[in-house]
Protein backbone atom coordinates (compact mmCIF):
# COMPACT_ATOMS: atom_id res chain seq x y z
CA UNK A 1 0.00 0.00 0.00
CA UNK A 2 1.10 3.71 -0.94
CA UNK A 3 2.61 5.87 1.74
CA UNK A 4 1.12 9.40 0.99
CA UNK A 5 2.07 12.83 2.59
CA UNK A 6 0.60 14.29 5.46
CA UNK A 7 -0.43 11.39 7.70
CA UNK A 8 -1.63 11.69 11.19
CA UNK A 9 0.90 9.91 13.90
CA UNK A 10 -0.85 6.99 14.02
CA UNK A 11 0.10 5.88 10.90
CA UNK A 12 4.06 6.25 11.86
CA UNK A 13 3.75 2.48 13.56
CA UNK A 14 3.27 -0.10 10.69
CA UNK A 15 0.10 -0.93 9.51
CA UNK A 16 -0.11 -4.86 9.47
CA UNK A 17 -1.16 -5.91 6.07
CA UNK A 18 -3.69 -8.55 7.03
CA UNK A 19 -5.83 -5.62 8.55
CA UNK A 20 -9.03 -5.19 6.74
CA UNK A 21 -8.19 -1.76 4.78
CA UNK A 22 -11.54 0.89 5.35
CA UNK A 23 -10.68 3.99 3.29
CA UNK A 24 -13.44 7.08 3.75
CA UNK A 25 -13.30 9.73 1.19
CA UNK A 26 -14.55 13.31 2.60
CA UNK A 27 -14.51 14.41 6.02
CA UNK A 28 -17.99 15.82 6.73
CA UNK A 29 -20.48 15.54 9.34
CA UNK A 30 -21.23 11.84 7.81
CA UNK A 31 -17.63 11.44 7.31
CA UNK A 32 -15.75 12.28 10.29
CA UNK A 33 -18.17 10.66 12.45
CA UNK A 34 -18.34 7.12 10.62
CA UNK A 35 -14.27 7.02 10.79
CA UNK A 36 -14.21 8.16 14.54
CA UNK A 37 -16.47 5.34 15.72
CA UNK A 38 -15.51 3.09 13.47
CA UNK A 39 -11.90 3.64 14.74
CA UNK A 40 -13.17 3.82 18.61
CA UNK A 41 -14.41 0.37 17.87
CA UNK A 42 -12.72 -1.94 14.87
CA UNK A 43 -9.79 0.85 14.85
CA UNK A 44 -9.13 0.07 18.31
CA UNK A 45 -9.46 -3.73 18.60
CA UNK A 46 -7.62 -4.38 16.19
CA UNK A 47 -9.90 -5.50 13.18
CA UNK A 48 -9.59 -2.80 10.43
CA UNK A 49 -7.05 -0.05 9.51
CA UNK A 50 -9.59 3.20 9.11
CA UNK A 51 -8.02 6.19 7.09
CA UNK A 52 -9.77 9.38 6.31
CA UNK A 53 -9.39 11.34 3.40
CA UNK A 54 -9.77 15.24 3.33
CA UNK A 55 -8.74 17.99 1.24
CA UNK A 56 -8.57 20.49 4.43
CA UNK A 57 -6.68 20.14 7.34
CA UNK A 58 -9.37 21.11 9.64
CA UNK A 59 -13.67 20.13 9.70
CA UNK A 60 -16.33 22.83 10.45
CA UNK A 61 -19.94 21.40 10.68
CA UNK A 62 -21.83 22.65 7.33
CA UNK A 63 -24.79 24.19 9.29
CA UNK A 64 -22.75 26.69 10.71
CA UNK A 65 -21.28 27.87 7.47
CA UNK A 66 -24.10 31.22 6.70
CA UNK A 67 -22.72 32.41 10.60
CA UNK A 68 -18.80 32.53 9.22
CA UNK A 69 -20.07 34.19 5.82
CA UNK A 70 -21.95 36.78 8.19
CA UNK A 71 -18.79 36.94 10.73
CA UNK A 72 -21.14 35.86 13.53
CA UNK A 73 -18.72 32.95 14.31
CA UNK A 74 -15.17 32.57 14.32
CA UNK A 75 -14.65 29.30 11.77
CA UNK A 76 -11.56 29.04 14.50
CA UNK A 77 -13.26 28.64 17.34
CA UNK A 78 -15.08 25.49 16.11
CA UNK A 79 -13.30 23.41 13.80
CA UNK A 80 -12.27 20.54 14.64
CA UNK A 81 -8.45 19.59 13.53
CA UNK A 82 -8.53 15.68 11.97
CA UNK A 83 -5.17 14.91 12.91
CA UNK A 84 -5.93 15.54 16.62
CA UNK A 85 -9.22 13.28 15.57
CA UNK A 86 -7.21 10.80 13.98
CA UNK A 87 -5.12 10.84 17.05
CA UNK A 88 -8.14 10.31 19.62
CA UNK A 89 -10.23 8.06 18.17
CA UNK A 90 -7.43 5.34 16.49
CA UNK A 91 -8.11 6.03 12.59
CA UNK A 92 -5.50 7.60 10.24
CA UNK A 93 -5.28 11.02 8.27
CA UNK A 94 -4.34 11.57 4.72
CA UNK A 95 -4.41 14.97 3.37
CA UNK A 96 -5.98 15.01 -0.24
CA UNK A 97 -8.93 14.66 -2.73
CA UNK A 98 -10.22 11.75 -4.57
CA UNK A 99 -9.49 12.10 -8.40
CA UNK A 100 -10.48 8.62 -9.62
CA UNK A 101 -11.44 5.22 -8.97
CA UNK A 102 -10.43 1.59 -9.95
CA UNK A 103 -12.65 -1.23 -8.69
CA UNK A 104 -10.63 -4.12 -10.64
CA UNK A 105 -7.49 -3.04 -8.48
CA UNK A 106 -9.34 -1.73 -5.74
CA UNK A 107 -7.59 1.53 -5.27
CA UNK A 108 -8.59 5.46 -5.20
CA UNK A 109 -6.77 7.54 -6.60
CA UNK A 110 -5.77 11.17 -5.16
CA UNK A 111 -5.14 14.62 -6.41
CA UNK A 112 -1.74 15.88 -6.51
CA UNK A 113 -0.96 18.03 -3.76
CA UNK A 114 -0.16 21.78 -4.19
CA UNK A 115 1.15 24.39 -1.83
CA UNK A 116 0.08 27.85 -1.66
CA UNK A 117 2.70 28.95 -4.36
CA UNK A 118 1.38 26.63 -7.00
CA UNK A 119 4.58 24.16 -6.05
CA UNK A 120 3.83 20.13 -6.21
CA UNK A 121 3.90 18.96 -2.23
CA UNK A 122 2.72 15.30 -3.25
CA UNK A 123 2.08 13.64 -7.09
CA UNK A 124 -0.88 11.74 -7.82
CA UNK A 125 -1.01 8.56 -6.00
CA UNK A 126 -3.40 5.73 -5.05
CA UNK A 127 -4.52 4.66 -1.71
CA UNK A 128 -5.45 1.19 -1.49
CA UNK A 129 -8.89 -0.39 -0.17
CA UNK A 130 -10.86 -2.86 0.79
CA UNK A 131 -13.81 -1.41 1.86
CA UNK A 132 -14.29 2.60 0.39
CA UNK A 133 -16.54 4.63 1.76
CA UNK A 134 -17.58 8.12 -0.46
CA UNK A 135 -18.98 10.82 1.51
CA UNK A 136 -17.89 13.81 -0.56
CA UNK A 137 -21.19 16.28 -0.01
CA UNK A 138 -22.65 18.10 -2.64
CA UNK A 139 -22.29 21.40 -4.28
CA UNK A 140 -24.59 23.82 -5.34
CA UNK A 141 -26.77 22.90 -8.52
CA UNK A 142 -26.38 26.28 -11.24
CA UNK A 143 -28.45 24.57 -13.11
CA UNK A 144 -26.95 25.69 -16.12
CA UNK A 145 -27.87 29.38 -15.72
CA UNK A 146 -24.78 31.67 -17.50
CA UNK A 147 -22.71 33.83 -15.40
CA UNK A 148 -23.29 31.83 -12.45
CA UNK A 149 -19.56 30.00 -12.17
CA UNK A 150 -18.04 33.46 -13.37
CA UNK A 151 -19.67 35.76 -10.37
CA UNK A 152 -21.91 34.57 -7.74
CA UNK A 153 -20.71 32.74 -4.65
CA UNK A 154 -21.43 29.95 -3.04
CA UNK A 155 -21.37 28.13 0.58
CA UNK A 156 -20.14 24.81 -0.15
CA UNK A 157 -17.14 24.69 2.34
CA UNK A 158 -15.39 26.89 4.84
CA UNK A 159 -12.98 28.57 2.18
CA UNK A 160 -16.35 29.55 0.31
CA UNK A 161 -17.59 31.06 3.69
CA UNK A 162 -14.39 33.28 4.39
CA UNK A 163 -14.32 34.27 0.53
CA UNK A 164 -17.80 35.41 1.31
CA UNK A 165 -17.11 37.87 4.45
CA UNK A 166 -13.99 39.19 3.13
CA UNK A 167 -16.01 40.54 0.33
CA UNK A 168 -18.90 41.94 2.38
CA UNK A 169 -16.38 43.60 4.32
CA UNK A 170 -14.30 44.85 1.39
CA UNK A 171 -17.97 46.34 -0.27
CA UNK A 172 -19.08 47.76 3.85
CA UNK A 173 -15.77 49.81 3.06
CA UNK A 174 -16.33 51.16 -0.44
CA UNK A 175 -19.69 52.55 0.27
CA UNK A 176 -18.10 54.20 3.43
CA UNK A 177 -15.70 55.64 1.74
CA UNK A 178 -16.94 56.34 -1.99
CA UNK A 179 -20.21 55.54 -2.74
CA UNK A 180 -22.32 56.68 0.33
CA UNK A 181 -24.79 54.13 -0.65
CA UNK A 182 -26.31 51.13 0.44
CA UNK A 183 -23.99 47.34 -0.54
CA UNK A 184 -26.63 45.37 -2.44
CA UNK A 185 -26.81 41.46 -2.10
CA UNK A 186 -28.76 38.96 -3.88
CA UNK A 187 -28.94 35.32 -2.57
CA UNK A 188 -30.75 33.53 -5.06
CA UNK A 189 -32.74 30.19 -3.50
CA UNK A 190 -34.68 30.30 -0.52
CA UNK A 191 -33.96 27.12 1.38
CA UNK A 192 -32.82 26.60 4.59
CA UNK A 193 -28.93 28.38 3.22
CA UNK A 194 -30.35 31.14 1.79
CA UNK A 195 -32.51 31.90 4.85
CA UNK A 196 -30.35 31.48 7.39
CA UNK A 197 -27.92 33.50 5.55
CA UNK A 198 -30.46 36.27 5.12
CA UNK A 199 -31.23 36.21 8.70
CA UNK A 200 -27.99 36.50 10.20
CA UNK A 201 -26.63 38.96 7.46
CA UNK A 202 -29.75 40.77 8.41
CA UNK A 203 -28.67 41.24 12.53
CA UNK A 204 -24.65 41.21 11.19
CA UNK A 205 -24.58 44.52 8.64
CA UNK A 206 -26.01 46.26 11.24
CA UNK A 207 -23.04 45.80 13.68
CA UNK A 208 -20.74 46.74 10.98
CA UNK A 209 -22.15 49.72 10.17
CA UNK A 210 -22.12 50.84 13.32
CA UNK A 211 -18.22 51.35 12.84
CA UNK A 212 -18.59 53.75 9.65
CA UNK A 213 -19.74 57.11 9.92
CA UNK A 214 -21.65 57.33 6.76
CA UNK A 215 -22.92 53.69 6.81
CA UNK A 216 -24.67 54.09 10.14
CA UNK A 217 -26.37 56.82 9.30
CA UNK A 218 -28.38 54.83 5.90
CA UNK A 219 -31.78 53.81 6.72
CA UNK A 220 -30.38 50.37 5.22
CA UNK A 221 -26.57 49.75 5.09
CA UNK A 222 -27.07 46.42 2.83
CA UNK A 223 -30.28 45.85 1.27
CA UNK A 224 -30.96 42.73 1.42
CA UNK A 225 -32.69 39.87 -1.50
CA UNK A 226 -33.56 36.51 -1.54
CA UNK A 227 -35.12 35.33 -4.80
CA UNK A 228 -36.90 31.95 -5.40
CA UNK A 229 -37.76 30.33 -7.88
CA UNK A 230 -40.80 28.73 -6.47
CA UNK A 231 -44.11 30.20 -4.93
CA UNK A 232 -42.88 30.21 -1.35
CA UNK A 233 -39.44 30.24 0.73
CA UNK A 234 -38.72 26.91 2.74
CA UNK A 235 -40.77 24.31 0.21
CA UNK A 236 -39.23 21.29 2.32
CA UNK A 237 -41.34 22.73 4.80
CA UNK A 238 -45.04 23.05 5.56
CA UNK A 239 -46.15 26.69 4.05
CA UNK A 240 -47.35 27.94 8.02
CA UNK A 241 -43.89 27.63 9.02
CA UNK A 242 -42.23 29.44 5.46
CA UNK A 243 -45.06 32.01 5.91
CA UNK A 244 -43.54 32.98 9.51
CA UNK A 245 -40.10 33.03 8.35
CA UNK A 246 -41.09 35.62 5.32
CA UNK A 247 -42.91 37.61 7.54
CA UNK A 248 -39.71 37.89 10.07
CA UNK A 249 -37.11 38.49 7.30
CA UNK A 250 -39.50 40.89 6.13
CA UNK A 251 -39.75 42.96 9.08
CA UNK A 252 -36.10 42.50 9.37
CA UNK A 253 -36.05 44.42 6.26
CA UNK A 254 -34.79 41.40 3.90
CA UNK A 255 -36.63 41.50 0.14
CA UNK A 256 -38.24 38.14 -0.66
CA UNK A 257 -39.06 37.73 -4.57
CA UNK A 258 -40.88 34.71 -4.87
CA UNK A 259 -42.11 32.99 -8.11
CA UNK A 260 -39.03 34.66 -10.01
CA UNK A 261 -36.10 33.08 -12.07
CA UNK A 262 -32.78 33.67 -12.67
CA UNK A 263 -31.51 34.08 -16.02
CA UNK A 264 -28.62 35.70 -15.68
CA UNK A 265 -25.49 36.56 -13.13
CA UNK A 266 -23.78 39.62 -14.25
CA UNK A 267 -20.51 41.51 -11.94
CA UNK A 268 -23.16 43.99 -10.99
CA UNK A 269 -26.70 42.71 -11.56
CA UNK A 270 -29.22 39.62 -11.68
CA UNK A 271 -31.64 39.81 -14.67
CA UNK A 272 -34.85 37.74 -13.60
CA UNK A 273 -37.08 36.11 -16.09
CA UNK A 274 -39.41 38.99 -16.33
CA UNK A 275 -36.10 41.00 -17.85
CA UNK A 276 -35.72 43.15 -15.21
CA UNK A 277 -32.45 43.52 -13.06
CA UNK A 278 -31.80 43.64 -9.49
CA UNK A 279 -28.26 45.38 -8.60
CA UNK A 280 -25.81 43.30 -6.93
CA UNK A 281 -22.34 44.05 -5.67
CA UNK A 282 -22.53 40.73 -4.44
CA UNK A 283 -24.80 37.53 -5.58
CA UNK A 284 -24.81 34.46 -3.71
CA UNK A 285 -26.03 31.26 -5.42
CA UNK A 286 -28.02 28.78 -3.10
CA UNK A 287 -30.59 27.41 -5.32
CA UNK A 288 -30.21 23.48 -5.03
CA UNK A 289 -27.51 20.89 -5.02
CA UNK A 290 -26.16 18.57 -6.77
CA UNK A 291 -23.41 15.99 -6.45
CA UNK A 292 -19.65 16.99 -6.77
CA UNK A 293 -18.07 16.57 -10.99
CA UNK A 294 -15.67 14.03 -9.62
CA UNK A 295 -18.20 11.21 -8.92
CA UNK A 296 -18.30 10.76 -13.22
CA UNK A 297 -15.04 9.54 -12.19
CA UNK A 298 -15.66 6.33 -10.03
CA UNK A 299 -15.27 3.53 -12.65
CA UNK A 300 -19.06 3.19 -14.16
CA UNK A 301 -21.06 3.34 -10.81
CA UNK A 302 -24.47 4.02 -11.10
CA UNK A 303 -25.83 7.80 -10.54
CA UNK A 304 -28.57 9.48 -10.66
CA UNK A 305 -29.40 12.46 -12.88
CA UNK A 306 -28.03 15.03 -10.16
CA UNK A 307 -24.41 13.04 -10.27
CA UNK A 308 -25.31 11.53 -6.76
CA UNK A 309 -24.17 7.42 -6.18
CA UNK A 310 -27.33 5.32 -6.44
CA UNK A 311 -26.90 2.97 -3.22
CA UNK A 312 -28.96 0.25 -1.45
CA UNK A 313 -30.38 0.11 1.87
CA UNK A 314 -27.01 -1.61 3.18
CA UNK A 315 -25.49 1.96 1.55
CA UNK A 316 -23.51 -0.67 -1.12
CA UNK A 317 -23.20 1.19 -4.28
CA UNK A 318 -25.63 -1.10 -6.74
CA UNK A 319 -22.46 -2.02 -8.65
CA UNK A 320 -19.72 -2.74 -6.37
CA UNK A 321 -20.30 -4.54 -3.24
CA UNK A 322 -16.78 -2.85 -1.65
CA UNK A 323 -18.13 0.45 -2.45
CA UNK A 324 -20.45 2.49 -0.29
CA UNK A 325 -21.48 5.92 0.08
CA UNK A 326 -23.15 8.20 2.68
CA UNK A 327 -24.34 11.98 2.71
CA UNK A 328 -25.26 14.43 0.31
CA UNK A 329 -23.53 12.40 -2.87
CA UNK A 330 -25.61 9.15 -2.12
CA UNK A 331 -29.34 8.64 -3.03
CA UNK A 332 -30.97 6.01 -0.75
CA UNK A 333 -34.22 4.80 -1.09
CA UNK A 334 -34.97 2.89 2.10
CA UNK A 335 -38.02 1.37 1.12
CA UNK A 336 -40.13 0.41 -2.63
CA UNK A 337 -42.35 3.21 -3.05
CA UNK A 338 -40.81 5.73 -0.59
CA UNK A 339 -39.07 8.98 -0.96
CA UNK A 340 -34.82 9.32 -1.38
CA UNK A 341 -33.55 10.11 1.84
CA UNK A 342 -33.25 14.01 2.02
CA UNK A 343 -30.00 15.62 2.06
CA UNK A 344 -29.55 17.08 5.47
CA UNK A 345 -26.75 16.58 7.90
CA UNK A 346 -29.15 14.52 10.26
CA UNK A 347 -29.32 11.82 7.53
CA UNK A 348 -25.60 12.35 7.16
CA UNK A 349 -25.17 11.33 11.18
CA UNK A 350 -27.75 8.60 10.86
CA UNK A 351 -26.11 6.69 7.96
CA UNK A 352 -22.58 7.23 9.90
CA UNK A 353 -23.89 5.56 12.88
CA UNK A 354 -25.60 2.54 10.90
CA UNK A 355 -22.40 1.98 8.66
CA UNK A 356 -20.05 2.07 11.38
CA UNK A 357 -22.05 -0.78 13.83
CA UNK A 358 -22.58 -2.24 10.48
CA UNK A 359 -19.21 -2.75 9.29
CA UNK A 360 -18.03 -4.28 12.21
CA UNK A 361 -20.56 -6.49 12.22
CA UNK A 362 -19.46 -7.02 8.43
CA UNK A 363 -15.49 -7.57 9.87
CA UNK A 364 -16.73 -10.26 11.80
CA UNK A 365 -18.70 -12.63 9.27
CA UNK A 366 -21.98 -10.69 10.48
CA UNK A 367 -24.26 -9.23 7.73
CA UNK A 368 -24.81 -5.94 7.05
CA UNK A 369 -27.62 -3.73 8.51
CA UNK A 370 -30.52 -1.63 6.35
CA UNK A 371 -30.89 1.47 6.92
CA UNK A 372 -34.06 3.15 8.12
CA UNK A 373 -34.18 6.96 8.05
CA UNK A 374 -35.76 8.75 11.09
CA UNK A 375 -36.56 12.04 9.99
CA UNK A 376 -36.54 14.04 13.28
CA UNK A 377 -38.21 17.35 11.87
CA UNK A 378 -35.88 20.27 10.38
CA UNK A 379 -34.55 23.54 11.99
CA UNK A 380 -34.08 27.08 10.62
CA UNK A 381 -32.08 29.82 12.42
CA UNK A 382 -32.90 33.39 12.06
CA UNK A 383 -30.28 35.16 13.71
CA UNK A 384 -28.79 34.60 17.02
CA UNK A 385 -31.35 34.80 18.92
CA UNK A 386 -34.37 33.20 17.08
CA UNK A 387 -35.16 29.89 15.31
CA UNK A 388 -38.12 28.17 13.87
CA UNK A 389 -38.46 24.69 13.37
CA UNK A 390 -40.74 21.16 13.20
CA UNK A 391 -40.22 18.42 15.29
CA UNK A 392 -41.50 14.95 14.63
CA UNK A 393 -42.04 12.64 17.79
CA UNK A 394 -40.19 9.41 17.32
CA UNK A 395 -43.40 7.69 18.99
CA UNK A 396 -46.43 9.14 17.51
CA UNK A 397 -44.79 10.40 13.97
CA UNK A 398 -46.90 13.70 14.83
CA UNK A 399 -45.07 16.90 13.86
CA UNK A 400 -45.05 20.47 16.05
CA UNK A 401 -43.92 23.40 15.33
CA UNK A 402 -42.04 26.02 17.45
CA UNK A 403 -40.48 29.20 16.93
CA UNK A 404 -38.09 32.06 19.10
CA UNK A 405 -35.45 31.25 21.95
CA UNK A 406 -36.56 27.34 22.61
CA UNK A 407 -36.28 26.84 18.94
CA UNK A 408 -32.82 28.89 18.73
CA UNK A 409 -31.66 26.55 22.00
CA UNK A 410 -32.29 23.10 19.99
CA UNK A 411 -30.49 24.52 16.90
CA UNK A 412 -27.64 25.67 19.09
CA UNK A 413 -28.00 22.00 20.78
CA UNK A 414 -27.58 20.60 17.61
CA UNK A 415 -24.44 21.29 17.06
CA UNK A 416 -23.47 20.47 20.24
CA UNK A 417 -24.23 16.94 19.79
CA UNK A 418 -22.10 16.68 16.70
CA UNK A 419 -19.25 18.18 18.89
CA UNK A 420 -19.75 16.00 21.49
CA UNK A 421 -19.57 12.81 19.40
CA UNK A 422 -16.24 13.72 18.52
CA UNK A 423 -15.30 15.11 21.61
CA UNK A 424 -16.86 13.62 24.32
CA UNK A 425 -19.30 15.26 26.63
CA UNK A 426 -17.19 16.27 29.11
CA UNK A 427 -14.26 18.44 26.53
CA UNK A 428 -17.44 19.76 24.85
CA UNK A 429 -19.08 21.27 27.75
CA UNK A 430 -15.79 22.84 28.72
CA UNK A 431 -15.10 24.29 25.15
CA UNK A 432 -18.34 25.59 25.21
CA UNK A 433 -18.01 27.42 28.51
CA UNK A 434 -14.82 28.69 27.38
CA UNK A 435 -15.61 30.08 24.15
CA UNK A 436 -18.95 31.80 26.34
CA UNK A 437 -16.33 33.31 28.31
CA UNK A 438 -13.66 34.77 25.91
CA UNK A 439 -17.06 35.51 23.63
CA UNK A 440 -17.58 38.00 25.83
CA UNK A 441 -14.90 40.05 25.60
CA UNK A 442 -14.83 40.17 21.60
CA UNK A 443 -16.55 42.00 19.17
CA UNK A 444 -19.84 40.22 18.05
CA UNK A 445 -19.09 40.47 14.76
CA UNK A 446 -15.74 39.33 13.50
CA UNK A 447 -14.35 42.06 11.68
CA UNK A 448 -11.32 41.37 9.90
Amino acid sequence: MSRPAFESPAAEAATPASLHRVVIIGGGAGGLELAARLGDSAGREGLADVVLVDSALTHLWKPLLHEVAAGTLDHQETEVDYLQQARRHHFRFHLGSMAGLDRAARQVWLEPLIDEEGEEIAPRRALDYDTLVISVGSIVNDFGTPGVREHALALNTPADARRFHRRLLAACARSELQSGGPVEIVIVGGGATGVELAAELSESVAEIASYGARLQQLPQAVRLRIVEAGPRLLAAMPEHVAQTVHEDLRRAGVDVLTAQRVKEVAPDHVRLGDGSRLPAEITVWAAGIQAPPVLAQTDGLERNKLGQLVVRTTLQTTLDDAVFALGDCASCVPAPGAAPVPPRAQAAQQEARLLASSLERHLRGEPLQPFAFKDKGALVSLGRRNAVGRVIGQMTGRGFTFEGLLARLTYWGLQRQHMAALHGTARTVLATVGGWLTGRSQPRVKLH
